[in-house]
């Protein structure tokens, strides 16, 4: 059977490209060598159908496993186990980026539709996990918001957990986007990245790289990285950089993650921006109020009918876009309104940033900037624009990037915990005699009178009803708030820029 197993998997690597038809006995003897093979017989025949690689792998992992090639059978040593498979039929660098390179002289879209296949079939991005994601879209007064619920992300083990802290310290590579994680063979404490390959791009005169997000939150979902390991910083420079990357990839979005904590990113500590090819809520939703900045009469502007607090920009020349971001950033960086509570720092500590998302609208370029502010209060000791205690049941983290414009990635609990929560709405149970159902029971007490609950049609409500505590989120962090007042108070902002 391992015969079979090792045909099945040079041939998965021949029909995806990742091999040349004349590179299949070397793709074999690469394959025996990771297994510590001595020998082989071929298998009459080719594979017939589709090859399950996640299968091929698994049935090759449960052999290595049980010579003792594959010491201990769990997520974390399996996942290191089967990259590193994968990483001997994986194109080297300059082989990848060539053709990138001669796609992209044909077009920009398929450059980025080859290697976004590429990364999946290489098994960078892990097709079968990505499936496992839950994911629905939810009507609210701001459009259809996007809610998943991820599962992607495997847990690690008790085991490799016991393993890493015996692990000596290691600052390579020094984070999980550095340049030098391609390639990489990977440690319990650090993923495995044999098969991940990366593209050179130049942006704003400056060396970065497009790679894709292993999780994939929304269709090519991309990162682009700079070279060096430098801090994150929303600046003028920044906003160039994202209008120069849509520039050279007009069918992506591209953004960035504020630079303060709470509002911004996982990883501050290096310099990065998300894109991809994927509309949002908030790419859909309306200019509601149009607004001028002085000055910049010729840029059309507007504040967005969105939660959050969003400057929309729009103009064909980039240079002026990023003239007036650079000055709406340098008034909010220092603009305080005690009125409504906002304050540039306190105590010297600085609280006011932007989260910035750039796109093509034809021959416009558009640069949508959503003000941030990060004050903390003994109220609301995680972030006063942030989501609230009552809303911690569904939605805890940060509100970055993703969630900014629409998209709710909310924590793998949710799954079954939801699931039962349906079922005890539909059968009338006490939700507080669940521990799964208990944090949500003051939520789905206050709409269970609002609808007829059966089996039927109970998880449709309480994911109808998730969407909604998810625009509360977005609420929540929202610096202006949707009142009369709040209204009033962006206005006092854009007129004194």
């Amino acid at each position: 059977m391992t015969d079979e197993a090792v045909d099945k998997l040079a041939c998965y690597a021949q029909r995806t490209g990742l091999v040349d038809p004349c590179e299949r006995i070397w793709a074999v003897n690469a394959i025996l060598e990771a297994l510590k093979l001595d020998s082989y017989t071929q298998p009459t025949g080719s594979p017939e159908g589709e090859i399950d690689l996640p299968a091929v792998l698994e049935e090759l992992m449960d052999d290595a496993h049980a010579r003792g090639v594959l010491p201990e059978d769990s997520v974390v040593y399996r996942d290191l186990f089967d990259t590193m498979l994968m990483g001997r039929l994986t194109p080297r660098p300059a082989q990848v980026i060539e053709r990138f390179r001669a796609l992209y002289a044909e077009s920009p879209e398929r450059a980025t539709d080859w290697y976004y296949r590429f990364s999946q079939d290489t098994n960078y991005i892990r097709r079968d996990r990505i499936a496992k994601d839950v994911k629905w879209v939810a009507p609210t007064e701001y459009g259809e918001l996007d809610i998943t619920i991820n599962l992607s992300k495997p847990e690690k083990d008790p085991k490799a957990i016991a393993a890493a802290r015996n692990l000596p310290a290691s600052a390579y590579p020094r984070c999980q986007l550095c340049a030098e994680n391609e390639g990489y063979a990977g440690r319990v404490n650090h993923p495995a990245r044999g098969n991940h390959r990366m593209i050179p791009i130049t942006i704003n005169g400056s060396p970065w790289f497009l790679q894709y997000s292993p999780y994939v939150y929304y269709n090519e979902h991309c990162i682009c990285l700079n070279r060096e390991h430098v801090p994150m910083r929303i600046d003028r420079a920044c906003f160039a950089k994202l209008l120069d990357f849509v520039r050279q990839f007009p069918h992506y979005f591209v953004g960035s993650n504020a630079d303060l904590p709470i509002v911004g990113g996982s990883i501050l500590a290096h310099d990065h921006f998300q894109g991809g090819h994927y509309t949002f809520a908030m790419e859909k939703a309306p200019v509601e109020t149009q607004v001028c900045i002085r000055g910049y009469e010729d840029v059309e502007t507007g504040i967005v009918k969105w939660p959050m607090s969003v400057l929309r920009l729009s103009h064909e020349d980039p240079a002026r876009l990023v003239d007036v971001a650079d000055r709406i950033l340098k008034s909010w960086r220092v603009y305080s309104d005690e009125a409504v509570f906002l304050f540039a720092e306190t105590e010297g500590e600085p609280h006011n940033t932007i989260t910035p998302i750039a796109r093509r609208r034809g021959s416009r370029y558009e640069l949508d900037l959503v003000l941030r502010n990060n004050i903390t209060t003994p109220e609301h000791p995680l972030g006063v624009y942030h989501p609230h205690a009552e809303l911690h049941h569904i939605k805890k983290e940060n509100i970055g990037l993703i969630e900014v414009m629409g998209l709710a990635v909310l924590p793998a609990r949710l799954k079954e915990e939801l699931s039962v929560l349906a079922e005890a709405l539909a059968e009338g149970a006490d939700l507080r005699a669940d521990a799964r159902t208990a944090k949500h029971a003051d939520w789905a007490e206050a709409f269970r009178g609002k609808y007829d609950i059966t089996a039927e049609n109970a998880l449709d409500i309480v994911k109808k009803e998730t969407g909604l505590v998810f625009a509360q989120v977005l609420e929540h962090a929202g610096v202006y708030k949707r009142t009369a007042e709040g209204r009033a108070a962006f206005l006092r902002f854009v007129e004194q820029i």
